[in-house]
């Protein structure tokens, strides 16, 4: 019996259809609903549901369809993000644009003149000979990249309030709302949707995720389409700008030692933020391959922060390249490394990120020493020396924490024959309950 009220509650909200329905349709649906009813009081029903609404969305692209119609279109002109090897996009206009300019009487050649603006900028305000009038046809779920009109988030909410009588179970359509968006309108909406009668709500808020299938604007282009903005705007796009060290910077000295090859890291640091401007790198003979390879590459990186780039992206870059020589090393911090590069950058992040453990807490304080000698002495005087050793001893308490020592034997035990290969550092992984995590990275594969 209650399967019958929800069938006569169908057949009831095709009563409440007003003239805006082509008659014919109308009077065809509520003779389907009428024999629905009917069949159902004589012989039951073996579905526990009617009608349903699949994914319109993705269904759409299934379908070969611009929009299956409850679901607007999210834009005119979007690009698909390709999936696969390499990166890619497509991009895709509707088709049904013609047709809609057609219907509203525009002619061949307004048409064609619409449609070549429309592949232009990617939207259709601004467009020639369209009237402004007929702009909300046009309306879509997202602003154009450089548009203003979209379908509002209520005119979404309503739209399916209109199509729920008729749908046995929830509506699976997205309600895409603005960046901007506040947690309020949202709160709102979901009421909204709820005094409607909807069975369920799926909101969207652009940009939330870190990548999605479709957008408005070529993502690989971001930048450009940035630049070019600001250029028609300003008139220039402004050049980057290198910030040098001082004369007389702050600067420490680190030893270090892979796999027997000893070296030294000299790093300067900026006076205002203790952060790294400069590095040197001082390895095996003056004039020998490696030694000159070593100052080419930190001069490299050297301008490279000195003209904005973080030190975090380059720790990213350039930790746990694996090429020779490799190894042990000296710090206990940094047990084994795969490179020489490898272990510089890593014991930067430790430093400087504080990326890798406790230890960078004894350079924190020694920095805030630093940023107040160089309030009192200002940047042309010379750094005290006396005043550095006095500072090295006022911090040495600051010590990083001890890291208990795993014996390698016990460790080999639990390396599993199928264990894979981390996909950060390359190292084989070791299994942790159901998944499998890197000693050398910390790296899991996945739960957590």
């Amino acid at each position: 019996e209650s399967m019958l009220n929800v069938m006569r509650m169908h057949r009831d909200a095709a009563d409440e259809i007003d003239n805006s329905c082509p008659g014919y349709l109308l009077s065809a649906a509520k003779e389907s609903l009428d024999r629905m009813v009917a069949l159902g009081e004589s012989h039951g029903y073996r579905n526990s549901q009617v009608t349903v609404l699949a994914p319109t969305g993705t269904i759409a692209f299934m379908m070969d369809c611009d929009t299956t119609g409850i679901e607007p279109d999210i834009a005119l002109v979007k690009y698909k993000l390709l999936a696969g090897e390499g990166d890619g996009t497509l991009k895709i206009i509707n088709h049904t644009i013609p047709e809609a300019l057609s219907h509203l009487g525009y002619d061949g050649e307004q048409i064609d003149e619409i449609l070549a603006y429309i592949n232009e900028h990617d939207m259709i305000e601004g467009a020639p000979r369209l009237k402004d009038a007929d702009l909300p046809v046009f309306d879509c779920a997202f602003k154009p990249f450089k548009g203003t009109r979209s379908v509002s988030p209520m005119g979404h909410i309503r739209m399916m309030a209109a199509c729920q009588p008729f749908v046995s179970g929830a509506i699976s359509k997205t309600v895409n709302m603005p960046e901007e968006v506040t947690s309020k309108e949202i709160a709102n909406a979901y009421m909204e949707g709820w005094r409607l009668g909807l069975k369920a709500l799926a909101i969207y808020r652009e940009n939330s995720k870190r990548s999605q299938p479709l957008s408005t604007s070529n993502g690989g282009n971001t930048i450009g389409n940035e630049a070019a903005h600001y250029l028609s705007t300003n008139g220039v796009v402004p050049e980057p700008v290198r910030r040098r060290l001082p004369d007389s910077r702050m600067a420490f000295t680190h030893k270090f030692s892979v796999g027997g090859h000893e070296g030294y890291l000299h790093v300067g640091l900026y006076p205002e933020s203790g952060q790294p401007g400069e590095i040197f790198i001082r390895m095996a003979k003056e004039g020998s391959t490696l030694s000159g390879l070593m100052e080419a590459f930190a001069i490299c990186v050297s301008v490279s922060l000195q003209y904005g780039v973080p030190l975090e992206d380059l720790c990213a870059k350039f930790s746990f390249m694996r090429f020779e020589p490799s190894g042990y090393t000296n710090n206990r911090d940094l047990p084994q490394v795969q490179s020489i590069i490898d272990y510089l950058f890593r014991w930067m992040s430790k430093t400087f990120l504080d990326k890798e453990g406790d230890g960078g807490d004894f350079w924190q304080e020694l920095r805030k020493t630093w940023q107040a000698a160089h309030l009192r002495m200002g940047d042309d005087e010379l750094f005290d020396e006396l005043y550095v050793q006095d500072a090295m001893m006022s911090t040495a308490g600051v010590s990083p924490a001890p890291t208990q020592q795993t014996p390698l034997v016990s460790v080999a035990h639990h390396v599993q024959g199928d264990a894979p290969i981390c996909t950060l550092c390359g190292s084989i992984m070791m299994r942790n309950g159901a998944c499998y995590v890197c000693t050398q990275c910390g790296t899991s594969s996945g739960c957590g």
